[in-house]
């Protein structure tokens, strides 16, 4: 993510302060927060948003506070903040992981590799995969990253089928309930 599309998504222009960029990401958390909806597929759209916001949030942070003068330089290095991700992730802690591999400006095969197992764990499969996907093209022969990227394609299909067979399932139950009464 680009600073410029950072500050599009939380609706600021490029010039925004720090203060207007943490009170437009409070008022998009709120308006998107998962706890708010009661249709679990709702609830996962609603997570992902505020997967992207929270992403937005501290990118652009990063930037204005990059220009104020005093701000520290660079918050992390990217080897620093690869463990502290995996640290967090061992904690359930997915969010914040995800927030810690956003510091990193540079994204390596390890990179990818540690953001495809966050997504899975937060059941974004589809944007899982292509994590694995991007690891196993820096490092082909690398089975872990293959094995990742076989395990969320696999992930994907089963969720598919699944939602597939729910629809299906409660299609057809409304058909029994309501369609005998018009007869």
């Amino acid at each position: 993510m680009n600073g410029l599309d950072s500050f599009e998504i939380l609706g600021l222009p490029r010039t925004a302060t720090e203060q207007q960029v943490r009170q437009a990401y409070h008022t998009k958390v709120k308006a998107c927060h998962p706890d708010q909806f009661p249709d679990g597929r709702t609830q996962q759209i609603a997570q992902e948003e505020l997967i992207r916001l929270n992403l937005a949030y501290e990118e652009a942070l990063r930037l204005t506070i990059g220009h104020r003068p005093g701000a520290p330089v660079n918050m992390l290095s990217a080897e620093e903040a690869k463990r502290l991700a995996v640290r967090l992730m061992e904690q359930h802690r997915y969010e914040s992981a995800l927030l810690q591999l956003s510091h990193v400006e540079s994204r390596d095969d390890e990179w990818y590799y540690i953001h495809g197992q966050l997504l899975m764990n937060m059941r974004q499969y589809g944007t899982a995969h292509q994590s694995f996907r991007e690891a196993v093209r820096m490092q082909p022969e690398n089975r872990a990253y293959r094995q990742g990227a076989l395990d969320a394609a696999v992930a994907v299909k089963k969720h598919q089928k699944l939602r597939y067979r729910v629809a299906d399932w409660a299609g057809s139950l409304f058909h029994r309930t309501y369609g005998q009464g018009k007869r």
